[in-house]
């Protein structure tokens, strides 16, 4: 939900969710609207037609991302596909926004889904909502987080790039030290509290969870499917003030209490990488993570157990968070062809390769039935854990707003982590400053 080895993972999968920079969007608004499209097609003489990518991927992700494209010129020769923009995609908003500001933009973007309501402002992003309802997008059979991240107002914005969620992997060996039974689906937070403190052991610089601690993304995300089991909302249903004022109070004294019990290794820096590093070393006894983490675990020789998350009424919910494919009008000819192609690489038999090079989970069923994903998840402990989750996730509302109302639960959950501030007056803080962002017209 970013954290495969460190080099072989896209940047993507390492702040999985992050929310682009709220104040790089905010001062972008006037410019987006008046962009201006490039007035040529890009077809040559020969009536082939070149789209530009901006990829965001690195290293394994960005090998598979090329064998699938020699593969789709292959069997497309009239279009060509340059896999340009060597941005990376933690930054890609800002290059984007900056692009088309300029005039001079990609034709497809992987853009972050909560970055995508800010995006989708400018007249250039590519309406997708009658492409997607008579051509051959498994529109159906992506899991509903999936369709509902890349909708806008109801209008389709962008294909989705990569989906994942959150669940818990526990390291073995230290439950067997400890005493303690592996959880079981079902289990509460209650239960993560009192397994977390048992399996702390200060003399050894053991810790029983981690949790980023840098008011990113990376420490937000963890937090919603908390406020989501207790009732609450990211946003209210009026729109104009947060949902989780009470469940955030609520989800945030889990929080505490790991703090209390000197439980929760706090990570100071972004992409919790410091965090992940304890756990493979063997100092932490579970870590909410994605299936991204697995390949690092295993090639740690970790003898590790996937269980969801815990719950507060044994509902399950986790937080997916779908990336995107955007697309955006460069002229009839390349916006065509970039249609052509995204909607291409989302077919199950390219989807599942992805997954699988890429360290996602399948975007759709139809996806997850591919012999290639089926013997991935086969081969992987955990993996159909992962799978299953899809079924009950949740995503953060596209929501122009939601970088601000993330920002400041993020500072709330951080002061929290370090001791400084109540749960009820971090909740206050929050909602101080969300809610005022929330009332201006979008």
């Amino acid at each position: 939900m970013t954290e495969p080895p460190r080099e072989a993972l896209p940047p993507a999968r390492r702040t999985v969710l992050r929310a682009g920079s709220a104040a790089a969007l905010a001062t972008a608004g006037g410019a987006l609207a008046g962009c201006s499209a490039d007035a040529s097609d890009s077809v040559a003489g020969d009536g082939s037609v070149t789209i530009q990518i901006w990829h965001g991927q690195t290293d394994s992700a960005l090998k598979v991302l090329k064998g699938l494209v020699a593969d789709f010129e292959r069997t497309h020769p009239d279009i060509r596909v340059d896999l340009g923009g060597g941005v990376l995609a933690d930054t890609m908003v800002q290059k984007v926004t900056a692009a088309l500001a300029s005039g001079v933009y990609p034709d497809v973007a992987f853009i972050f889904g909560s970055d995508l309501a800010n995006i989708a402002r400018s007249p250039q992003v590519v309406d997708l909502t009658e492409h997607v309802r008579r051509g051959p997008t498994p529109w159906k059979s992506y899991w509903p987080s999936v369709r509902e991240a890349v909708t806008v107002n109801g209008r389709v914005r962008a294909l989705p790039a990569m989906v994942d969620c959150l669940a818990v992997v526990c390291n073995k060996k230290l439950f067997a030290e400890a005493g303690l039974d592996l959880p079981e689906p079902g289990w509460r937070w209650d239960d993560f509290i009192d397994v977390a403190r048992r399996l702390t052991h200060h003399d050894r610089s053991r810790f029983g969870t981690g949790w980023p601690g840098t008011g990113d993304e990376d420490t937000v995300w963890r937090l919603w499917p908390l406020v989501w089991g207790l009732g609450g909302e990211v946003i209210a249903s009026d729109g104009k003030r947060i949902g989780f004022a009470d469940e955030g109070v609520r989800a945030l004294e889990v929080v505490r209490d790991l703090v209390r019990d000197k439980s929760v290794y706090i990570d100071p820096k972004p992409g919790s990488e410091q965090m992940y590093k304890v756990f493979l070393s063997g100092r932490m006894g579970m870590v909410p993570t994605g299936p991204w983490q697995l390949p690092d675990i295993t090639a740690a020789k970790l003898d590790y157990h996937v269980v969801p998350l815990p719950t507060f009424d044994g509902e399950p919910v986790t937080i997916s968070g779908p990336d995107t494919w955007t697309v955006f009008d460069n002229g009839a000819g390349r916006a065509e062809a970039a249609r052509t192609f995204v909607t291409w690489f989302t077919q199950p038999a390219q989807d599942s390769r992805w997954d699988t090079g890429a360290g996602s989970l399948p975007l759709s069923r139809g996806s997850e039935d591919t012999p290639a994903w089926r013997e991935h998840a086969t081969k992987t402990p955990g993996m159909p854990v992962f799978t299953t989750a899809l079924a009950s996730a949740r995503v953060r509302p596209v929501h122009p707003a939601y970088p601000t109302v993330s920002k400041s639960l993020g500072q709330a959950i951080v002061s929290v982590l370090l001791g400084r501030a109540t749960p009820a007056a971090a909740i206050r803080a929050c909602a101080e400053d969300a809610n005022a962002a929330l009332l201006i017209p979008r």
